[in-house]
């Protein structure tokens, strides 16, 4: 096994909220450095390097390429420039990090994983879930026995809307709020259950608070049957108010296990405060300001992991095959909301983007 005695050097794409994740979280890992920032965003790529205080920063991310010292590129942009970037990096011989979800349609995924694996590149899927503290307790709890034999499991993501405007683009992101969160809690149940075949999925979807913004899904409740008997609920939601809400239960025949990411300070102030907790806006009054946020919901535990893997030589939790594999438990929920009944998998879909099966 190869070792690579230096500091791993990391190339940011990127220049929005979840790209100031990934370069915090970074800073944290002590293999880790990260070198260059590219965004097209002129004016926010020069205040976010400030900030970060990194060295090199590009507007064309194909320049940072260039970069022989950049070992791994974390990617942060819309879904559709995930393929294009990634062909990229890989024919660059970088190792990739590529945000949620891996692309837009399974084709493109197929093409991400044989090229990253023809240039002898990892490709490493983003899903900090599985490395939540209080999550990786819950697994713990669902396979150690202690609850019994687990019958039902589910995982709730909602607050009222993504950061970024170009969420609101099918044609950017894909779909609505499952292609956003639904690969988070599809990902969740996945890892729960040692990634356990699919059998079939039912989803319901609708837009209720952002019809004027756009024609994605701003909530689904979907249903997934895992081979074993477990069923799964994923719950996502761009349409509630009060601030992030991330939370999964587990039910066994011998036990109940309930995992609330919101570990916060309940806190009333007259005049407020900068920063409760995501998507939370309101200070004023009661409300419950977050601490340690980042490491609650596993980021930088996600990328230490991914650095001892790139510096190691090691096979990540989180592969591209596994993001391939809930981009096509997405795919099978939107047909099955558009259907209004189960879809079995394994699902092949040849269209470009998931909303294309709802709303067609």
């Amino acid at each position: 096994m190869k070792t690579l005695n230096k500091k791993i050097k990391v190339g940011i794409v990127g220049s929005g909220f979840i790209s100031g994740i990934h370069v915090r979280s970074l800073k944290s890992v002590s293999d880790a450095e990260v070198m260059a920032c590219s965004s097209i965003d002129e004016e926010g790529l020069k205040k976010f390097t400030k900030k970060y205080e990194i060295p090199y920063s590009f507007i064309d991310y194909r320049k940072m390429l260039e970069m022989d010292e950049i070992d791994v590129v974390c990617l942060g942009v819309p879904n559709n420039l995930h393929l294009q970037m990634t062909l990229d990096c890989a024919t660059a011989g970088k190792h990739i990090i590529c945000e949620k979800p891996l692309c837009n349609n399974l084709r493109d995924a197929d093409s991400m994983i044989n090229t990253c694996k023809e240039a002898g590149v990892k490709l490493m899927y983003v899903e900090q879930c599985c490395f939540a503290p209080k999550y990786i307790k819950l697994k713990e709890l669902y396979q150690s026995g202690s609850l019994g034999k687990i019958y039902f499991i589910k995982h709730s993501q909602k607050h009222d809307g993504p950061h970024s405007t170009w969420f609101w683009d099918v044609e950017k992101v894909g779909g609505g709020v499952v292609m956003d969160m639904g690969c988070h809690t599809f990902g969740f149940l996945r890892w729960l259950t040692d990634n356990a075949e699919v059998e079939d999925i039912y989803s319901e979807m609708g837009t209720y608070m952002h019809k004027d913004k756009t024609r994605g899904e701003d909530t689904a409740i979907t249903i997934i049957k895992f081979k074993g008997g477990v069923t799964g609920v994923s719950e996502v939601s761009w349409a509630k108010k009060g601030g992030y809400d991330d939370r999964a239960e587990v039910y066994g025949l011998k036990g109940i296990s309930f995992a609330d990411m919101s570990s916060s300070l309940r806190t009333y102030s007259e005049i407020g405060f900068e920063y409760v907790s995501e998507k939370a806006p309101i200070s004023l009054g009661w409300s419950y300001p977050i601490f340690e946020e980042e490491w609650q919901s596993g980021f930088p535990q996600m990328f230490s992991h991914f650095i001892d893997c790139v510096k190691n030589n090691k096979i990540p939790i989180i592969t591209g095959e596994d993001g391939k594999a809930i981009l096509e438990m997405v795919f099978a929920a939107y047909k099955s909301a558009k259907e209004g009944k189960k879809v079995k998998l394994p699902f092949k879909s040849y269209a470009a983007k998931p909303i294309d099966l709802w709303i067609s």
